[in-house]
């Protein structure tokens, strides 16, 4: 034991994570057959369901107000924003398809940016209503923090459901590509409606949030084109295969974080760099060091999803404040899709295709906007508020809700859209 009194080191805590993780884990690949972050979350759900049973049963033994204890004192924002994101978003830009990223590039250039600020706008005024109607005061501009907080979608448990399905290669582009830079337009709206919902003046209005968009998302995409090229370049004259590794791993965490000292997009920088790093040729000889890199970040990913959908699972320990919520966080379901599906069909009309292919495009697009890391990771930065944990209460019922409802029915969604011919 180290540390305050009576908690678990961070040593502690992770090895019981993994064992913890390897258990559901067998018993997934055993029994149930669910995809892996789902199985993770949902195995976290129900031991901090038992957790709050017990604690409720046996007060003497307070281990609710252990468990959170531990839970706040593992600096999770921190973790999950400066370091965990950027390795995450890393390893998902190995499965970006270039050709047809680029093929659709306008498509997701408008959903990962006007689309993200319309579903903002959208779920805001919807959640403010529902918060009214079950007589709690919610301010509106809190409202636009949560709306920033529930408008990306999750790009890590999007990528992991498109492997189990079969889709047209340009729409499965669309998809990584618009997951994978929508967090970057999230990130700047959430900051800038959190300043304004704090009392900071001169950070809206007078087109200054779009402004900060136009900056920082090119400018971090811009950054994230040069160190990734400078990368690539190094690599190209090392013949070290795992200092390659090395490089790569460099690559990730310095560009994500002389990103932020820059103010610019983190996820945005390091994303680009990823693409970038992993999609140019390599020199003549050396064809197995891309797949050593593939490899190496496939098992960086898996590590990194298992902590953090448990994590995700055992945060409603550290979550007050959920039964008087309640009635917002059933609200926020319907709205947050409504909210997605109205900013996707505000841009298909751009698809140079037949409205079928719309309508299931419609469809899909709508259905896989699951949310997920970004959302929890912002909404822990949340300062001490009256508000905080009617916030948060919202934030995990959709989280929830979208990655075990909807991730769980995809495949059929999909199967039912497109035929069987999708199923993986």
């Amino acid at each position: 034991m180290t540390g305050k009194p009576g908690l678990l080191s961070t040593f502690d805590l992770g090895s019981i994570l993994f064992l913890f993780a390897a258990t559901i884990g067998f018993l997934n690949d055993r029994y149930f057959h669910l995809p892996r972050a789902i199985a993770q979350l949902v195995g976290a759900l129900l031991v901090s369901l038992a957790i709050l049973a017990v604690g409720a049963l046996f007060a003497p033994f307070d281990i609710t107000e252990l468990a959170q204890r531990r839970i706040e004192g593992a600096e999770l924002p921190r973790i999950l924003l400066d370091g965990l994101l950027a390795l995450l978003l890393f390893a998902a830009s190995f499965h970006v398809d270039t050709h047809k990223l680029k093929s659709e590039a306008w498509l997701v250039f408008c959903l990962a940016t006007a689309g993200v600020v319309l579903a903002t706008v959208i779920f805001a005024y919807g959640i403010w209503g529902a918060f009214r109607l079950a007589g709690i005061h919610m301010p509106l501009a809190w409202c636009f923090v949560l709306g920033a907080i529930v408008a990306p979608t999750d790009a890590v448990t999007v990528e992991g459901l498109l492997q189990r399905v079969r889709l047209p290669p340009s729409l499965k582009g669309m998809i990584s590509g618009e997951s994978l830079f929508n967090d970057g337009t999230a990130v700047v709206l959430f900051f800038a409606a959190l300043a304004a919902a704090e009392g900071q003046v001169g950070v809206a209005g007078h087109g200054r949030i779009l402004l900060a968009l136009l900056k920082e998302g090119a400018l971090g995409g811009a950054l994230g084109l040069v160190t990734g090229y400078l990368a690539w370049q190094v690599m190209r004259h090392v013949e070290d295969d795992n200092l390659t590794l090395i490089i790569s791993v460099a690559l990730a965490l310095s560009t994500y974080r002389l990103a932020v000292a820059l103010g610019l997009s983190g996820p945005i920088a390091v994303v680009t760099c990823g693409i970038v790093f992993s999609s140019r040729p390599l020199a003549t000889g050396v064809d197995g060091r891309r797949q050593k890199l593939a490899t190496f970040w496939s098992l960086v990913d898996e590590l990194l999803n298992t902590l953090l959908f448990l994590l995700m699972g055992f945060e409603i320990l550290a979550i007050g404040g959920i039964y008087a919520a309640f009635l917002p966080m059933i609200a926020a379901i319907p709205l947050a899709f409504v909210a997605r599906l109205v900013s996707v069909c505000a841009f298909m009309g751009v698809l140079p295709r037949s409205w079928p292919e719309k309508r299931r495009a419609i469809g899909v697009l709508t259905w896989v906007g699951l949310r997920g890391g970004i959302s929890v990771a912002l909404v822990l930065n949340l300062p001490d508020t009256p508000y905080r944990d009617a916030l948060s209460a919202v934030c995990y019922g959709v989280v929830i809700f979208t990655i075990v409802v909807q991730g769980l029915l995809t495949p059929r969604v999909i199967t039912a859209l497109y035929g069987e011919n999708a199923k993986g």
